[in-house]
């Protein structure tokens, strides 16, 4: 849930000309649906006519992680990893410190004071909720931002964030704010690519740990150093490989950081989902993440 680096929220992937769309294993996704061919990397430089024509061709896609069903499923594989539970809806109100130099780490999506999404969404919330009781901590949010640092926070941040989490409203801003900055351009970007919802998962997941950042160890930084090596479905390569070669280059940046090196959310999941060949992500599913066994009927 940690995330390399400050937020970008960055324009998502090309549309080219369009190619056949095979989700590979995805019966249930429809095969004769369309597949984007190769094109640019993302970029802030796309034209409005380009981003309508990607609004276009995702809508004629099949919805693979963004189904409801699958949407849920998603949020239950990144619960076993983030927070030893597939009980995802039970995570609004955990924050704590693991001590991994991001500050305190809070919420569905693991938000960091010190990367700049938690500051973003309280602010956001405080806009429509001005009395909420966060609102006096955005000073102290936005000096520590980019840090480690508990200043201004304790003692009493971490029982005024379990408290506001009991509210409805800061429940949906949590929501709000993990598709529209984590969710959304991965499963845009990964579809764009090419991939099937395993395979959109596996962006997400790399989102979510990696931060939307353009480094070595943030997602869009992976995923091009997964270009050098490997073309994506919709540049004529093959799904496995690709998908393969990307965790790979994750598994090593996981690696170089502390509160991440237990990389079996990579090994003993996703690796494994990709060798039995379900790119579908179909259920049942059966995992482990440090050693803990999920289930998924």
């Amino acid at each position: 849930m940690k995330r390399a680096g400050l937020l970008l929220v960055i324009a998502v992937a090309p549309l080219a000309t369009v190619a056949a769309y095979l989700l590979g294993g995805d019966a249930d996704d429809g095969a004769d649906a369309k597949r984007p061919a190769a094109g640019r990397p993302y970029g802030k430089d796309k034209t409005a006519a380009e981003i309508e024509a990607d609004d276009k061709l995702i809508a004629e896609l099949p919805p693979g992680l963004a189904a409801p069903a699958k949407k849920d499923l998603a949020h239950k594989l990144v619960a076993s990893a983030e927070n030893s539970t597939l009980d995802w809806r039970g995570q609004y109100g955990y924050i704590e410190d693991i001590d991994d130099g991001h500050g305190y780490t809070a919420g569905i999506i693991g938000f960091c004071t010190g990367t700049h999404d938690l500051l973003s969404l309280v602010e956001r919330y405080t806009k429509d909720h001005p009395d909420n009781g966060l609102a006096r901590y955005l000073p102290a949010l936005r000096e520590v931002d980019g840090s480690d640092s508990h200043e201004g926070l304790d003692p009493g941040f971490t029982k005024a964030w379990q408290a506001e989490a009991a509210e409805p409203d800061f429940r949906a801003a949590q929501d709000d704010v993990r598709d529209r900055v984590y969710f959304d351009p991965a499963v845009r970007l990964a579809k764009l690519d090419g991939l099937g919802t395993l395979g959109q998962f596996i962006y997400y997941d790399a989102m979510v740990l990696h931060g939307p950042g353009t480094g070595p160890r943030g997602f869009y930084g992976l995923r091009e150093a997964t270009l050098k090596e490997a073309d994506t479905p919709s540049q004529g390569g093959e799904e496995k490989a690709y998908l393969d070669i990307f965790l790979d280059i994750r598994r090593k940046a996981m690696k170089q950081e502390k509160a991440h090196r237990d990389t079996t959310r990579v090994d003993t999941a996703q690796r494994q989902f990709l060798y039995d060949g379900n790119l579908g992500l179909r259920t049942p599913l059966t995992w482990k993440v440090y050693g803990e066994t999920f289930k998924v009927p």
